[in-house]
C-alpha cells in the first residue's frame, strides 16, 4: 500500500507550483488576495468579514469580487488556458479512478501531495473547483468537503445518491453490510456505495458495518458506548478485564482508558448488568439488575410453585454466571425461601 501511495505522490504535479502559476494569471493584487484568503491557499480560511475589514471594503464587494475571479479563472481553465489546473485535474482524476470516482478531500489530500496536511486539502479544494471535469461537494452540516468524477456524476446526482443511501440505512434501521446497503438502494456497486456512504456526515462504519453516526455501534463517542459495542460483538458476558483488553485491541479512537475506569462505566450504565463477580452482560439479552437472592426469587415467581433445588440451579444459571453452591447458600440461608419437601423450595 505504501508503494501504490509513494508513486501516486511522485508523478502528480507540485500543489504549491500549480497554485502559484494560477494565483499568477490574476492581474490585480487585490483580488489575489481575496481568493487566496477565501479559500485558506496560504492560511486559514477567512470570512466575507474579515477581508473586507482587512481590505477596507464591504463583505458585499468580497463576496462579489470573488465570484468574479472564480468565474474568470473556471472560463481560462475550460478553455485550456491554465495548464496547471489541467496537470492538477488529470492528477485527481487518475487518483479517483482507483477510488471508486468520489473521495472526500482529507481522504485524496494524502495521495496528492507529501504532507496531505490541511493547507494541501484547502489547494485541491480550490484547483477541482475550477476543474471542468470534477464535481466538488462543499463542507457543510450534511456532507464532507468531497471531489468526484463529473462524467460520472454531477455535484447534483452525488447529492441524490447520498442521500438515497442514507434514507435506506433509516429503513434498515440498523447497521448493515455495504453490499446489503447497496442492494437496498439498488446500486450495482457495493464498492461506490460506499465511497458514496463515506462522503455523508450522517453516516459512519466500523468493523464493515454501515449505520447513522448517532448509532453507538458504528460510532462509540465514549467509554460507555465502546464497551456496549465490544459486548455487543463478542455476543456474551466478559469479564470486565476482557472488555478492557478488548478496548485496547480495538480500531476505536482514544482507546487508552484504564482499566478502572471501564468499570467505573460499566457500574454506572443501565445497558450492562453484573452477573458474576467482575462479569457483565448486556440487559438486552434479557438479564436483570440485582442480587443471587433475587434472580431465586424471580424464578420462583415466575414458576408459580415449587421447584426442586436442581431446577432452581439450572434456571439461575441461565440468569447468573455464578457457581452453584452460591445459589445454594442463597437458597438455604435467605429467609425469604422455606423448604416444602426433599430438596424442594418455594417463596416463604
Amino acid at each position: 500500500m505504501a508503494t501504490t501511495q509513494t508513486a501516486t505522490v511522485k508523478s502528480t504535479p507540485d500543489l504549491e507550483t500549480a497554485l502559484k502559476g494560477v494565483l499568477n494569471s490574476i492581474e490585480r493584487e487585490r483580488e489575489r488576495e481575496i481568493v487566496a484568503r477565501r479559500f485558506g491557499l496560504y492560511d486559514r480560511k477567512e470570512t466575507l468579514e474579515q477581508i473586507g475589514e482587512l481590505l477596507g471594503i464591504t463583505r458585499e464587494r468580497v463576496r462579489q469580487l470573488e465570484k468574479v475571479v472564480v468565474t474568470r479563472l473556471k472560463t481560462s481553465a475550460l478553455n485550456g488556458s491554465l495548464a496547471t489546473v489541467a496537470q492538477i485535474e488529470n492528477a485527481i482524476l487518475s487518483t479517483l479512478s482507483k477510488h471508486n470516482d468520489i473521495m472526500r478531500i482529507s481522504k485524496l489530500a494524502p495521495l496528492m501531495s507529501k504532507q496531505g496536511n490541511k493547507l494541501d486539502q484547502s489547494r485541491i479544494y480550490f484547483m477541482s473547483e475550477l476543474a471542468p471535469k470534477i464535481s466538488v461537494i462543499e463542507e457543510s452540516d450534511y456532507f464532507y468537503s468531497s471531489v468526484g468524477v463529473k462524467s460520472i456524476h454531477d455535484e447534483k446526482k452525488i447529492r441524490e445518491i447520498t442521500n438515497r443511501v442514507v434514507e435506506v440505512i433509516k429503513k434498515i434501521g440498523h447497521p448493515a453490510t455495504i453490499i446489503e446497503i447497496a442492494k437496498e438502494a439498488r446500486e450495482p456497486s457495493p464498492a461506490h456505495t460506499a465511497a458514496i456512504a463515506s462522503i455523508s456526515k450522517h453516516l459512519a462504519e466500523l468493523n464493515g458495518q454501515w449505520g447513522l453516526t448517532k448509532w453507538p455501534m458504528v460510532n462509540p463517542k465514549n467509554i460507555r458506548d465502546k464497551i456496549y459495542v465490544i459486548l455487543h460483538e463478542n455476543g456474551s458476558h466478559m469479564h470486565f478485564n476482557e472488555i478492557a483488553a478488548a478496548i485496547r485491541q480495538s480500531d476505536f479512537k482514544r482507546k487508552d482508558v484504564t482499566t478502572q475506569a471501564i468499570h467505573n462505566e460499566l457500574i454506572k450504565d443501565k445497558r450492562f448488568v453484573l452477573i458474576g463477580r467482575g462479569i457483565y452482560a448486556l440487559q438486552e439479552w434479557g438479564y436483570k439488575k440485582g442480587t443471587v437472592a433475587d434472580m431465586i426469587s424471580e424464578v420462583l415467581n415466575d414458576a408459580g410453585e415449587p421447584l426442586h433445588r436442581d431446577e432452581i440451579v439450572k434456571r439461575v444459571l441461565k440468569l447468573r454466571h455464578v457457581k452453584e453452591t452460591t445459589i445454594l447458600l442463597n437458597l438455604q440461608g435467605k429467609d425469604q425461601f422455606k423448604r416444602t419437601a426433599k430438596a424442594t423450595y418455594a417463596l416463604a
